[in-house]
């Protein structure tokens, strides 16, 4: 082949020209730029290429955004759903307790020889609230007895604070649906635990002072002299109103069968509300007893006996009208059912809120919710925390729900344990205001005893804050609550041991105390109580001043292990229990560890 004339040669390209055009590549690259690109380069695959990645990442970004608008909306659906059929169930293990042990609440409120016992009063006050799941049947039973005559206000005073300790109970139960993981567990109950814990330590000392002086009793007198009370309307129940449709469909009670086997001896007809009515009439208040699909029809003037009468009644629209089942029975299917959805709803309404509470959103609602005022000013944070618990609680009308919704908040770690305190504080107070308003609307020979019942158990509600949260030194629930979690958390059986302890064994003791009559009850519980004082003290020294104390008492050990440590205990809880949920988080996570690693066993075999 001919070799081209000189003119058109072109130059070989030599290694130091691909040095060159290599380095001038790399340079380009490390910049960000591509060479003759911004200079309108014409390289058609250069300059689509990016085009057409942008409208990729568009349609990616729209997608991924409208997907994250879907699932945030059926979070938030679920949540709404969930939350709602946790309250539902919640009403309905009411009225199942009430089933059960309405009959027994009765027959322990008859006594009166015990009921003027104040510490017979303040067992009887919790066992009943305990009992009915319901600490406005409680109060409401109180203001019948002493609007009959048949108790005294002083006599009701006990009962009243065994009403309020009693009530707190409900949270420690929701807690415990949170049992699975130790984080949220500890938190949870160690906020349930925070209420009980107040309440207790208010009884302690409010209970001693009013035997002493009728405090309570002079002051609501006091309260009613200077005001002028005349019969109202009660106010509207909100959260009644949004569950009713569905609680009513499944059970229907009637809660004046409970006050009229108290005030007469009327105890045998049921609390399964049958009846709801005759036709042309429409039930008093609102016609919510005919039912929710059915409508009360014109009944015959000429109807005028009674049997004629009997036949036009009404059947109750709900799962158990007309059923043969004994209150007892269908009380324990109503239990069983709502313990079931309860749990089903709390554990629901814990992943929802992990899934929904996730990184800056998380951190921004518990920043927002556990915010505090600026420096001079941060003292008033707890007391708007009261003040929102309080209206938050006569919004709801029932303190319960209240109490209840906020232990999964704190078990996902949303509100602080200092945060959560306050609100349960005000709801004490928000309980005890819907408890007044709905006194005002009582009868005119009714008004002037619940009033004052109302106003007694506000009054006690009000001096235990005035006692547990106004000196910040005296918050004496708060590290209680965090140490009781933290032992809980670790040891679980633990957990069920507080619920039968405070709530059943110790008052049962202490009614059957009273039973054998006052120098009794002070004989027993007098030593008892101040040996638990006095080991309350040594703790408290022997971890802060311990050379206050003589030499043999700054440490347990000389006792045996089984009076100054739970490991003992728990070997034998764990070792009876038929599964590894009775077991502390430390043996599970060892177990587990063993489990995902199988050279471990090897090892300890070996």
């Amino acid at each position: 082949m001919p070799n081209p004339p000189a003119g058109d040669r072109v130059p070989n390209p030599t290694l130091d020209a691909f040095d060159l055009a290599d380095r001038s590549l790399r340079n380009a690259g490390t910049s960000g730029s591509i060479p003759g690109m911004e200079e309108g380069g014409t390289d058609p695959q250069r300059t689509l290429s990016p085009l057409k990645n942008t409208d990729q990442l568009k349609e990616v970004g729209m997608a991924s955004r409208l997907r994250r608008v879907v699932s945030g909306f059926l979070k938030a659906c679920g949540l709404l759903g969930s939350l709602y059929f946790f309250i539902c169930s919640l009403d309905i293990l009411s009225s199942a307790f009430q089933l059960l042990g309405s009959k027994m609440a009765g027959d322990i409120f008859k006594d009166n020889v015990v009921l003027s016992n104040p510490v017979a009063g303040l067992v009887i006050g919790v066992l009943v609230t305990v009992l009915v799941q319901s600490s406005s049947t409680s109060s409401s039973i109180v203001v019948s007895m002493v609007a009959s005559k048949l108790l005294t206000v002083q006599a009701s005073v006990p009962i009243i604070m065994g009403v309020n300790v009693g009530t707190s109970i409900t949270s420690t139960l929701v807690s415990m649906a949170q049992s699975g993981d130790r984080d949220e567990f500890q938190r949870a109950f160690g906020g349930s635990a925070v209420h009980g814990i107040f309440n207790w330590l208010t009884v302690l000392v409010l209970l001693p002072l009013e035997s002493a002086t009728a405090a309570l009793e002079r002051l609501s007198e006091l309260a009613l002299g200077a005001a002028s009370l005349q019969p109202g309307q009660q106010a509207p129940d909100i959260l009644k109103a949004l569950t009713r449709p569905f609680t009513h469909l499944i059970i229907q009670l009637d809660s004046s069968v409970i006050t009229s086997g108290v005030t007469s001896n009327t105890t045998n007809s049921s609390l399964i509300k049958h009846w709801c009515g005759f036709r042309g009439e429409m039930p008093q208040g609102s016609g919510e007893g005919c039912g929710l699909f059915s409508s009360c029809t014109e009944r015959n003037s000429s109807a005028s006996p009674e049997e004629d009468r009997e036949e036009d009644r009404l059947l109750c629209h709900h799962l158990f009208a007309g059923t043969k089942l004994t209150d007892l029975a269908v009380g324990f299917i109503l239990l069983a059912g709502s313990l079931l959805v309860l749990c089903v709803c709390l554990v629901l309404i814990v992943k929802l809120l992990n899934s929904v509470l996730r990184g800056r959103i998380a951190q921004a609602v518990k920043t927002i919710i556990n915010a505090d005022f600026p420096f001079p000013f941060g003292w008033l944070s707890g007391y708007l925390a009261i003040l929102v618990g309080a209206g938050l609680t006569f919004l709801l009308q029932s303190s319960s729900v209240f109490t209840a919704a906020i232990v999964p908040l704190m078990g996902v770690g949303v509100i602080d344990l200092e945060r959560a305190y306050p609100l349960f504080l005000g709801s004490n107070i928000g309980t005890t205001t819907t408890a007044l308003l709905a006194a005002l609307a009582s009868p005119a020979d009714m008004l002037i005893f619940a009033v004052q019942v109302a106003l007694i158990h506000f009054f006690f509600n009000l001096a235990g804050i005035l006692l547990w949260y106004l000196v910040p030194v005296l918050r004496l629930p708060i590290p209680l609550a965090k140490r009781f979690g933290e032992l809980t958390a670790q040891y679980r059986w633990v957990a069920i041991v507080y619920l039968l302890f405070a709530f059943l064994l110790l008052p049962l003791a202490a009614f059957g105390l009273s039973l054998a009559g006052g120098l009794v009850l002070a004989a027993v519980g007098g030593p008892l109580v101040g040996l638990v004082l006095l080991i309350i003290l040594v703790n408290v020294l022997q971890k802060h001043r311990p050379s206050w104390l003589p030499r043999c008492l700054r440490s347990w050990a000389w006792l045996p292990l089984w009076l100054h440590s739970l490991e003992p205990w728990d070997r034998l809880v764990t070792g009876c229990c038929p599964c590894r949920a009775c077991s502390n988080s430390r043996m599970t996570s060892k177990v587990a560890h063993c489990y995902e690693n199988p050279q471990v066993i090897a090892s300890q075999q070996l």
